[in-house]
């Protein structure tokens, strides 16, 4: 038996001292007594104790703390007595007809002790019926009648006269039209789809029916209809093939197979990649003849396989068929062209932005230390700029101050890439050429890049300070960048060339009215609100912070917090620091600023985009990640055409080198440098690239392909040490890249086979020839010309072909003793080692073979 619950309610305590269970939910409220809160409540024995005591008429002294007021127990005994009377008059009155009277004498007499009854004088409890009533029934109270909605009346279905006789399949019926039951007039609303259902035939799906026409908007959609007819078409099994087999049979409205592209010929769009079941399934031309076409062509594919767009074109083209090829935009590109359709936010003048372009040391990086009242040039390692970096400063021009935007590239032939990116995205170029060298190889290239970005050219005529600018030269280079479209305005042409100074401080004024006056012929405006968009001038690795971008903000808000996708990385902004390394809560156009949170190194030169979700961001950064690696995973495939290219590849010699930059802009110049290390039999192959310091990992990896760690403007921490020492791994530490290039050049020629230079020495002709026991054949000759020396190289020639040759002269002799040489008119024996098939009248040539080191 299970055992009873002791638990004591709210309510059970209420009926025993005669209260409403609210009146003790509302003392123990006021004594700040937890959990109780409805009438159902358990309460412990010592509370319902307390309780009792709280509600008790007896004015005795009490054991209970009371912190709120005590309770007035006569008014609450008696707003529940009220309570419990009004229930009692309201629900039986009915079924106490008895006097009330006698009720009430009842009520007031006193209580009869208990007395124990017997199970014959138990009675059923209230009165008993001695004959049925009728019960009388209350139901809920109407309030209000609401009118019944209007509905639009069944629309009727058209008599047979008025309506186009359906196929059998739609009808029922082999060709029998079913007239429409009493009372059955609306029919299926699935049926009127498949039948058409209406006076002029089968309507066009996703046109509206007459049913929408008269007011009442129809819950099937033009998608939902389509989704519909596609599983239809798809669909298999009996019903499918019954229907089909019923259309044919039917004669009133046969079905008609849609012809294909195949068969009609014309036009289709296609999207790539294409794949060749997808081909197939868009033309009507069966795969097999696709693949056959392929395999004409000597391209060996499958039906999953996809194929060049070129190539599909030119097979549909011989089937009639023309392919509009649309290519399928990347999540980055689908970015870019929502930027570049952006609608202005808030439209401002910006500042102008100046790129600095030139030849190596023609004081680009001096001429801007005198704008900007600083010296960099002197903490450049080597004194050239290897990295490009931006920078904005003031410049006073009269009583007014602008800001400008300063862009330093380097000058060196290997940062090509530098200066193209420098041009693409400045507003104005000022080329640097110094007055005492000229128009150089890397001035023309800093030209061609300026022409192809568009912008003006401004010549800031460098170093006039020097005794060789003299204007006899001034006008040699005038008259060199006239030959490269670059007329100068005091020859009549439309090009500002400036003589300046960095030194002497001659001509930075005159030069920064000029960039303020070409700056506002091309009125110059961005967006200064909205999504923000730039470009990545140059990224690294920075120690307690990590990725770190240097960007140039082009249009656009750029704030802390902003959500970024830049090339293969994205993060969300953590934080914002100018130029000058202070902490910015944003950024406006035209400005240069360092931003944290990217999860990957970012090329220079990759633009960036605010988006609005991480999960946007994600997608286009692994999408731009995956369409590298595939780039670097392409191998060319071996055929008879370059089998001998590989074979040659093959025996070539490399050199392994694993390259770590302090910088993103650096580590892609030196790939591009020293890969042009090479020539037919040897060259570097650049095993792994990156930016950072030099890590245990790179040290493994030089150790398993057998090459070397090169190190440009980093170092190694002290495990990579000890692990290159343990490993014998060679690491080698730079700051200049002149000097990465000549170690390197020198490697390669060392690793070259050297060129071999035959020098004769004389010629001896056989005159005799003697066997001697145990020793051999030895010939007895004659020196014609020149000099024969023992342990010399022997060739020996019969009639004019060389019968032997690579032998050596082990014995030489003249008369019975040992001889060292012999000279042009005297006679000697010889003895060659290993060869004794000697014969009067052949000439034995004497020779040496010298090695000529190689370069590249």
């Amino acid at each position: 038996m299970a055992k009873k619950s002791t638990t004591i309610r709210v309510h059970q305590v209420a009926k025993e001292m005669g209260v409403s269970s609210k009146d003790i939910i509302a003392k123990c409220k006021d004594e700040a007594i937890p959990d109780i809160s409805n009438h159902m409540s358990a309460l412990s024995i010592g509370l319902a104790a307390t309780v009792r005591e709280w509600f008790s008429d007896s004015a005795k002294a009490t054991t209970t703390v009371e912190t709120a007021a005590p309770v007035d127990v006569a008014k609450v005994k008696k707003k529940a007595k009220k309570k419990t009377t009004r229930k009692k008059t309201a629900n039986e009155s009915a079924e106490k007809p008895h006097d009330s009277n006698a009720s009430e004498g009842a009520a007031s007499a006193p209580p009869k002790p208990h007395v124990p009854q017997r199970p014959e004088d138990v009675k059923p409890a209230g009165r008993r019926l001695d004959q049925p009533a009728r019960v009388t029934l209350s139901g809920p109270k109407v309030i209000r009648v609401e009118k019944p909605e209007p509905e639009a009346a069944p629309r009727r279905r058209p008599s047979q006269s008025q309506s186009q006789p359906q196929p059998a399949a739609a009808q029922g019926g082999a060709g029998v039209t079913t007239p429409a039951a009493p009372g059955r007039e609306r029919g299926s609303r699935r049926n009127k789809r498949r039948s058409g259902g209406g006076a002029t035939g089968t309507p066009e799906r996703g046109s509206r029916t007459p049913q929408q026409d008269s007011g009442k908007d129809s819950s099937w959609r033009r998608q939902d209809l389509l989704e519909r007819e596609n599983r239809l078409k798809r669909s298999g099994g009996f019903f499918r093939a019954a229907r089909r087999d019923s259309q044919k049979r039917s004669s009133g409205n046969p079905a008609v197979r849609a012809k294909t592209i195949a068969e009609t010929g014309g036009k289709i769009a296609v999207s790539e990649p294409i794949l060749i079941k997808d081909l197939s399934a868009a033309t009507g031309v069966k795969a097999s003849r696709i693949l056959k076409q392929l395999h004409l062509a000597e391209i060996l594919a499958t039906v999953n396989d996809t194929i060049d767009a070129d190539i599909a074109i030119e097979i549909m083209l011989e089937m009639g068929i023309e392919l509009d090829v649309q290519r399928q935009q990347s999540a980055e590109e689908q970015i870019a062209d929502a930027f570049s359709d952006r609608e202005f936010v808030d439209k401002q003048p910006r500042s102008p932005v100046v790129t600095i372009l030139g030849h190596v040391d023609h004081g680009k990086t001096s001429l801007l230390d005198r704008i900007r009242s600083s010296n960099v040039a002197d903490g450049e390692a080597g004194g050239i700029t290897q990295a490009t970096s931006a920078f904005r400063v003031p410049v006073h021009l009269g009583d007014n101050e602008r800001l400008v935007t300063f862009i330093d590239t380097p000058g060196h032939e290997a940062f090509t890439e530098m200066r193209a990116r420098g041009a693409k995205v400045t507003d104005i170029v000022v080329l640097v050429v110094a007055a005492d060298d000229g128009v150089m190889p890397q001035t023309e290239e800093s030209i061609s890049h300026a022409k192809a970005a568009g912008v003006p050219i401004v010549v800031a005529l460098n170093k006039i300070d020097k005794a060789e600018a003299t204007e006899e030269n001034i006008q040699r280079i005038l008259g060199q960048l006239a030959q490269h479209e670059l007329n100068p305005v005091e020859w009549g042409g439309d090009t500002e060339v400036l003589r300046t100074s960095a030194i002497e401080n001659v001509g930075i004024q005159d030069l920064l009215e000029i960039l303020d006056y070409q700056a506002e012929l091309l009125e110059l405006a961005a967006d200064f609100g909205g999504d923000s968009e730039g470009t990545v001038i140059e990224a690294k690795i920075a120690e307690g912070k990590g990725v770190t971008a240097n960007v140039l903000v082009q249009q656009g808000c750029l704030k802390k917090g902003d959500v970024v996708v830049v090339g293969r990385g994205y993060g969300r902004i953590r934080s914002i620091t100018d130029d000058k390394g202070a902490p910015v809560g944003e950024s406006m156009p035209s400005s240069p600023v360092a931003i944290t949170g990217i999860n990957k190194v970012p090329d220079a030169g990759d633009k960036f985009y605010v988006v609005k979700t991480m999960k946007e961001a994600e997608a286009a950064a692994k999408e731009k990640a995956s369409e590298e690696r595939q780039k670097v995973l392409v191998r060319e495939v071996v055929t008879l055409d370059n089998i001998f290219e590989h074979l040659a590849s093959a025996e070539r010699k490399e050199l392994p080198v694993i390259v770590k930059g302090d910088v993103q802009g650096s580590v892609e110049t030196l790939r591009v440098t020293i890969s042009k290390i090479a020539n037919e039999e040897a060259g570097v192959e650049i095993k792994h690239s990156a930016v950072g310091g030099i890590n245990e990992s790179d040290v493994n990896l030089a150790e398993a392909c057998g090459g070397i760690v090169v190190g440009f403007g980093v170092t190694s921490s002290i495990g990579a040490r000890k692990l290159a020492e343990q490993k014998s791994v060679e690491i080698r530490y730079y700051d200049v890249i002149y000097d990465i290039t000549d170690d390197l050049t020198k490697a390669i020629e060392g690793m070259l086979d050297p060129e071999l230079k035959l020098e004769v020495l004389g010629h001896a002709e056989v005159r005799e020839v003697f066997k001697v026991s145990k020793v051999g054949m030895i010939a007895g000759c004659y020196v014609t010309d020149g000099v024969v020396e023992r342990n010399a190289q022997i060739r020996v020639t019969r009639e004019g072909i060389v019968i032997e040759k690579d032998r050596r002269l082990d014995q030489l002799k003249r008369f019975k003793d040992d001889a060292k040489e012999v000279r042009s008119g005297q006679e000697c024996g010889m003895r060659i080692d290993g060869y004794d098939d000697i014969k009067p009248g052949d000439v034995i040539e004497c020779y040496r073979t010298q090695e000529i080191k190689r370069s590249l």
